[in-house]
């Protein structure tokens, strides 16, 4: 019997690479790699604009000057850009991708209220690539856009876009990045101090704060699974203790992938509200826009909440890196910055005083982009233009997507997947209404008591390790699963992404754990009967 114990430090992404090595060691079988979390679907219509808008740009380049040199233009010219853009849809309006960008032109005139000329030059110049991206923070008109995508997805009627100010990043993973080396370097968190984590959570969340640069110490907020995956008031009455400085969760839940439940967000709130007006609350909203009715913590709590949201698996774009930080306009960092000792705010104006004259002024937000280049790069901060111009294509495509037909389509493909698998697995789906199917944790002694009986389930975890069970799926079925106790569940059990095979697939997974459970019944008979 193989001794599996060697991996039970490793992260559930290193243990992945372990785990594909012995799915894939066998000859004659297809290993099917359910611990993926990248999608296997994608938005193709503002990829067909992207590459459309670029055959514009480079024509509006060679127009603005040319050289006797074929290949070389210039700088975009925006006087007549309007005109010239009629002209080049009219010419290719038997493209999708130019039909669309036709569209996208009239809605941010029409409906969003700005410059057509102006947008359009942004666009071009941005995709383009010929410039730094300026302001550094994110593109002007670029930003208004993406604000407008946040505001209808993430938080609904209690805000508007022009309430909200977002910094363009390298996804998601940068933004957590450069918002804990912000904080840390601003005083708002200190060595030491206590931060709050929504569990399960993504695994380097867990990690980030125990490294030696943050060395904060954790509080865990634990989700109930006997209560569809919600955080218990008796877990949420933590928030209350002063000590605590941030409290972050992802939302939706990852592995889990349910949402935070009004009962929560209201709870939440009114412990801001009465008791922590002091609290960082930090939401990683990456799966919301798969949720019913989503409406993230920013809205419940916009000032003490800093947003940060990746179009990487809504849009099926995971290799593009395009993410945001969104905070309000009037929020508790800067009012934290503001209070901040005469000798703190002494030392962050010599850090701050080459980009700003009076640093007092420089919004929490601001300072997030000047440390993501080490302050003295800040000019040369932010997302590539090319990049900033996908995000607004896309934010754009879901804004005029007034039935949210996209939106449909995956939650129907990732729902059917969900029912293959559990339907050759011959086990009931119990649907929870806050539940998102971007995942499925699948609770290994849950499976063996509905399979089997609960003297079945105790024999199975008596007689392996979570790990050592997620080895030998992977060695006996070839199928990778990511262990959830890695993402800080409390109960053995291993998360299959439910976006990243195709159907077929997933009823192929459920038929083998059927008979690798069926397997260990029959030891386990053997074994009880003697």
């Amino acid at each position: 019997m193989n001794d599996y114990s060697q991996y039970a430090k490793l992260s559930p992404f290193e243990l992945k690479d372990e785990l594909i090595k012995l799915a894939s060691g066998k000859e004659n079988r297809t290993m099917l790699n359910a611990g993926r979390g990248n999608p296997n679907f994608m938005a193709t219509l503002p990829r067909r604009a992207f590459f459309q808008l670029g055959l514009f740009a480079a024509s509006e380049s060679e127009l603005s000057y040319s050289y006797m040199q074929q290949g070389i233009g210039g700088l975009p010219n925006i006087e007549g850009i309007e005109g010239r853009f009629e002209r080049f849809t009219s010419e290719h309006r038997d493209l999708e991708g130019v039909r669309f960008l036709s569209r996208s032109l009239s809605y941010v005139r029409d409906q969003l209220g700005l410059s057509a000329s102006q947008f359009l030059h942004e666009m071009v110049e941005g995709i383009l690539g010929c410039n730094y991206p300026v302001p550094p923070r994110m593109l002007s008109i670029s930003e208004k856009i993406v604000c407008q995508y946040l505001v209808k997805e993430m938080v609904g009627g209690s805000l508007t876009a022009g309430q909200v100010d977002v910094f363009a990043v390298e996804g998601g993973t940068a933004a957590m990045t450069y918002i804990f080396d912000t904080l840390k370097q601003n005083g708002l968190v200190k060595h030491g101090d206590k931060v709050a984590i929504g569990m399960p959570v993504f695994t380097p969340y867990i990690e980030i704060p125990q490294l030696d640069e943050y060395g904060l110490v954790e509080v865990v907020i634990n989700a109930d699974p006997a209560n569809g995956w919600q955080y218990p008031d008796e877990e949420l009455e933590k928030l209350r203790d002063p000590d605590i400085k941030v409290f972050f969760c992802i939302n939706p839940s990852n592995p889990p992938s349910v949402k935070v439940d009004d009962r929560s967000l209201d709870k939440i709130a009114d412990i801001v509200s009465n008791d922590r007006p002091d609290l960082i609350i930090l939401t990683d909203d990456v799966y919301g826009t798969f949720a019913d009715d989503f409406r993230s913590l920013f809205a419940a709590c916009p000032r003490n909440t800093i947003l940060v949201y990746s179009f990487s698996k809504y849009f099926g774009a995971t290799g593009w890196r395009l993410g945001v930080v969104a905070t309000h306009q009037g929020n508790v960092l800067d009012d934290m910055l503001a209070s901040l000792s005469t000798d703190k705010q002494e030392q962050l104006e010599r850090r701050y005083s080459s980009i700003i004259p009076d640093v007092s002024k420089l919004k929490f937000i601001d300072r997030l982009v000047a440390d993501s280049r080490t302050v003295a790069l800040n000019h040369t901060a932010g997302l590539s233009t090319p990049q900033q111009v996908q995000m607004v294509l896309f934010s754009l495509f879901a804004l005029m997507d007034e039935h949210d037909t996209y939106k449909a389509a995956l939650k129907k493909v990732i729902r059917q997947r969900e029912k293959a698998l559990y339907r050759e697995l011959g086990i009931e789906l119990e649907k929870n209404p806050n539940e998102v199917d971007y995942y499925t944790l699948l609770d290994l002694e849950e499976i063996a008591e509905k399979l089997y009986g609960g003297d079945f389930a105790n024999w199975v975890k008596t007689k392996f390790t979570t790990n050592e069970l997620l080895f030998r799926i992977a060695d006996e079925t070839g199928i990778v699963l990511l262990p959830g106790r890695g993402f800080g569940t409390q109960h053995p059990s291993g998360r299959a992404s439910l976006a990243n095979l195709n159907e077929y697939e997933y009823t192929a997974i459920g038929h083998a754990l059927r008979a690798l459970a069926d397997e260990y019944y029959t030891a386990f008979k053997k074994e009880t009967e003697h």
